[in-house]
This record gives C-alpha cells, sequence and structure tokens, in this order.
C-alpha cells in the first residue's frame, strides 16, 4: 500500500519538478535512450542470467514487481526461489540476507527508501561491512543493499534525507551514486559482481529520466569501474564535483555560466566511496577552482570531505576559497514552498560559480 500511494505522489510531482531535472544531453552522440527505471531493471536482469547465485529480495519486489517498477517482469522470469517478497521487517530481512552472503551466494537487497535502512543499519555496518576485515579475509560478503535515497518530492522529513555520508563514513562499505542511464546500469552491474557489501544509492526522481545511451552500455558485458568518477563537461574557469541528481542541477548552471562567459567543468562522481580523488584534484589544478553540490547536510558532508581532500593535495593551486553548496542543515520540510528552500538549486549553483570567479552575482 505504501508502495502505491507513494508512486502516486511521485507522479504528480514529477509533472512540476521535471524541467529542474532535465539535463544537458549535448555530450553524447547515442541515439538510443534509456529511462534510469529501465537501465536498473535490465542490470539486475543481466546479472541474475549470467550468475545463478544472484538473487532479489525486499517489500513488494515480487508480486507488486517492485514500488517503483525496477524489478518489474523478474519474479515472471526467475521464480519465487530468486526474487523474495519479504515482510516490513527491514532488520530481519536484511539480517538474513547477509548470512546468506556469508555462504557465498549474492543477495540484493531493495530498501523502499534508504530512510528505512535505518532499521537494518547494525546488520549493513556491524555485520556486513567488518566482516572481511574481521576474518582476516577469509569472509567475503557480496551483497548490494539498493534503493533511493535522498530528497523526493512532499514526503516529509523521514522519506527525504541522503545516505551518501553516513555510509562513506564507514571502512568496508562501497558506496555508489548514479546519476544517469549509463551510471545506472554499470555501476549496478560492478556492485552486484563485487566481493565486498556496496551501498547502491539511487533517486527516484530519476527514475523516469531517460538518457542517451550507446551500443556498449546496452550490451551484457558492460561494467563501470568502481571508484572512477567522470566528467561530463569539460572546462576551463571552474570545477563542479556534484552526484546523483546533483548532477543534472550542475550540468543546467554550467549552461547558464556559458552565457555569462565562466566555463565550467562538471564532474559526476558515481562513487562516494571509493572517492576519485586525483580526478577532482586534476581538475582544480586546472580550473584553479572548485564548487561541490550535494542534497545531503552540510555538516561532515561529501562536500566537506572533497574540499579536505583539495586542501591537503591541492592547496597551492586555489584562486578562490571553496564553495559548499548542500542542503539546508534541517530535517526535509512538509510544505512545497519551504522543501524547495531546503534543497540547492540551479541557481544556487550559479551564484557559487561566481563568488569563485569573483564576478558580480545579482
Amino acid at each position: 500500500m505504501l508502495g502505491i500511494v507513494r508512486q502516486k505522489m511521485l507522479e504528480q510531482s514529477l509533472k512540476k519538478i521535471r524541467p529542474a531535472v532535465s539535463v544537458l544531453r549535448s555530450y553524447s552522440s547515442a541515439a538510443k535512450q534509456m529511462t534510469v527505471r529501465e537501465a536498473l531493471n535490465s542490470a539486475l536482469d543481466d546479472e541474475m542470467s549470467a550468475d545463478s547465485k544472484v538473487f532479489l529480495m525486499g517489500e513488494e519486489v515480487g508480486e507488486y514487481q517492485g514500488a517503483y517498477k525496477i524489478t518489474k517482469g523478474l519474479l515472471d522470469k526467475y521464480g519465487p526461489e530468486r526474487v523474495l517478497d519479504t515482510p516490513i521487517t527491514e532488520a530481519g530481512f536484511t539480517g538474513i540476507a547477509v548470512g546468506a552472503a556469508y555462504y557465498g551466494v549474492k543477495p540484493v537487497v531493495e530498501f523502499m527508501t534508504f530512510n528505512f535502512s535505518m532499521q537494518a543499519i547494525d546488520h549493513i555496518i556491524n555485520s556486513a561491512a567488518k566482516t572481511n576485515y574481521m576474518s582476516s579475509g577469509r569472509i567475503s560478503v557480496p551483497i548490494v543493499f539498493r534503493g533511493p535515497n535522498g530528497a523526493a518530492a512532499g514526503v516529509g522529513a523521514q522519506h527525504s534525507q541522503c545516505y551518501a555520508a553516513w555510509y562513506a563514513s564507514c571502512p568496508g562499505l562501497k558506496v555508489l551514486a548514479p546519476y544517469s542511464s549509463e551510471d545506472a546500469r554499470g555501476l549496478l552491474k560492478a556492485g552486484i559482481r563485487d566481493p565486498d557489501p556496496v551501498v547502491f544509492l539511487e533517486n527516484e526522481l530519476l527514475y523516469g529520466e531517460s538518457f542517451p545511451v550507446s551500443d556498449e552500455v546496452l550490451d551484457s558485458s558492460f561494467c563501470l569501474p568502481i571508484g572512477k568518477a567522470k566528467i561530463e563537461r569539460k572546462g576551463k574557469d571552474v570545477t563542479i564535483a556534484a552526484y546523483s541528481k546533483m548532477v543534472g542541477y550542475a550540468l543546467k548552471a554550467a549552461e547558464t555560466l556559458e552565457k555569462d562567459g565562466i566555463d565550467a567543468e562538471v564532474i559526476n562522481l558515481r562513487s562516494i566511496r571509493p572517492l576519485d580523488r586525483s580526478t577532482i584534484n586534476a581538475s582544480v589544478r586546472k580550473t584553479n577552482r572548485l564548487v561541490t553540490v550535494e542534497e545531503a547536510f552540510p555538516q561532515h558532508g561529501v562536500g566537506a570531505e572533497i574540499c579536505a581532500s583539495i586542501v591537503e593535495e591541492s592547496f597551492a593551486y586555489l584562486d578562490a576559497p571553496v564553495e559548499r553548496i548542500a542542503g539546508a542543515d534541517v530535517p526535509m520540510p512538509y510544505a512545497a514552498n519551504l522543501e524547495r528552500m531546503a534543497v540547492p538549486q540551479v541557481e544556487d549553483i550559479v551564484r557559487a560559480a561566481k563568488r569563485t570567479c569573483y564576478r558580480s552575482v545579482s
């Protein structure tokens, strides 16, 4: 029932929000289009077909085809032994999945929202993330925890928090945050194939967004490397580093900045842990300026970690202070006008980039 209600709310909200999440498409010559939802579904299908050890579990992933239809068609194709509907008990089914991973199978656990992963954080951190180290490398935990993360629309504080920094602070976990369909498909396949536990942070407002994909991306062997960022747009005046939905906002900001003669380089982080520090530092050494963008709370965030990396490795190259754009330091408001004020907007990124370039900000 919760999935049905949330999906209806999402469909209504997307009509208002879609212009804000549209992105610059001119950086790919690929003619084929694929939604993020289709990319995730096809990645699961590919990996389940290639490896009988891969199985799915979570609330409504089977009979209902997934709360967001990410698992659509997989129950019919692979059966109830590999697509398992669970009770509403994150602590219970996550513990079962981690125990199964100890024995060599590869669970993919869906949280209807990562806010609910708090019910299972003991299993994710203490049981999954630490076991390989505590067993001196004898026990691998090949498991993926996936689902929507961060702000949606009109669902309040208990459904809108970003957990990227939370999980990225924990040794033993790999944390991935896709933006485009290419990201979603390539990174999810990489996460399933990885021998370590992976936290896979999606964004439900991107599920219905279409992106160009090449034949290479559609190939069943396609896989992206974990820990490698992507330069979505090359530039020379300022670096904008972002992840998940904020990459689209950064690209829109870069379009606006270009009209004012500012050439912005946009980095899609893709991987939060491990973080591609070398790509970020190389970009900053070229542009001499940095703006970080994230939806999460500002204190102890991903942007703060990037800032520390730049200060440690590339401080002498900076021509301006680093600008950090983040969500407001408050629980997410429910009212639509306050919600918009609580998350970064394109104009916030534009103003920050202009400040780093010492341009006047209207």
